[in-house]
């Protein structure tokens, strides 16, 4: 069966994320996806999948660097829906031979580094999660990065080949950490302590106010683009997806 991605937000019209998640699994039966880091946005996601026992598959990429406080609600949220997030980890030859050259933090000296990091902790084994899915879901939200704001709900991702669906795009901060108050999810307690976007512990520090959103990540970097390579953007495709 042939769906377009113009036809399926066709579909979607005034469903709730419930009900789109619910839309998504039946028309593509054991290939989709959803990624969490365990950040708010992601807690809420996955709250409507374990809660709905909506058939999405659940995964994480633990990089080895990530914050022991990201560790305990992900234990958390296995102990809260009775469930085991699948974890995927870098690739130990392509790790050991970029730490052995390189060195452990050599992140800090160039960009370059930083990106070849980044895909060795973060794209390669993203890349393993998603074969053989036709449906990621996403916790993007258009608040998080200006690159985001003209983003659609639903789009083609073709460097992955993969339709991507993100429920709470259009979400403010308000809206989500209502919605963890009111259905008391576990969430991570660095958000209290001023961390927006949550990814490895070198990387990512508090952000002070004013300061924009993506500014506690790789905030050695003087750059207005910085992004790690997980979402690579481009023009919607309207192509068909085949199931």
């Amino acid at each position: 069966m042939d769906i377009s991605v113009d036809k399926l937000l066709s579909q979607l019209g005034d469903l709730s994320i419930k009900e789109v998640l619910q839309l998504l699994a039946l028309q593509f039966p054991g290939k989709a996806t959803f990624s969490t880091s365990f950040s708010m946005e992601d807690q809420v996601i996955a709250h409507d999948i374990l809660l709905n026992n909506i058939p999405i598959s659940i995964f994480s990429l633990d990089t080895g660097r990530l914050f022991p406080e990201t560790y305990s609600v992900w234990s958390a949220t296995n102990e809260k829906y009775s469930t085991h997030i699948k974890a995927y980890y870098p690739n130990h030859q392509l790790l050991e031979t970029f730490v052995a050259a390189r060195g452990p933090n050599s992140f800090y000296e160039s960009v370059d580094n930083r990106k070849e990091c980044c895909f060795i902790r973060k794209v390669e084994p993203l890349k393993r999660a998603l074969h053989g899915n036709a449906v990621w879901v996403t916790g993007l939200r258009a608040e998080h990065s200006p690159d985001r704001k003209d983003l659609p709900m639903l789009e083609w991702d073709e460097s992955n080949q993969i339709l991507k669906y993100h429920p709470l795009l259009h979400w403010s901060t308000e809206d989500v950490r209502r919605y963890i108050d009111d259905y008391n999810i576990p969430y991570n307690p660095l958000h209290d302590k001023g961390f927006v976007s949550i990814g490895c512990a070198p990387c990512t520090r508090a952000i002070k106010p004013g300061e924009d959103f993506r500014a506690g990540r790789w905030w050695w970097e003087d750059q207005n683009k910085k992004e790690c390579g997980l979402h690579v953007h481009t023009e919607q495709s309207l192509k068909s997806v085949v199931q």
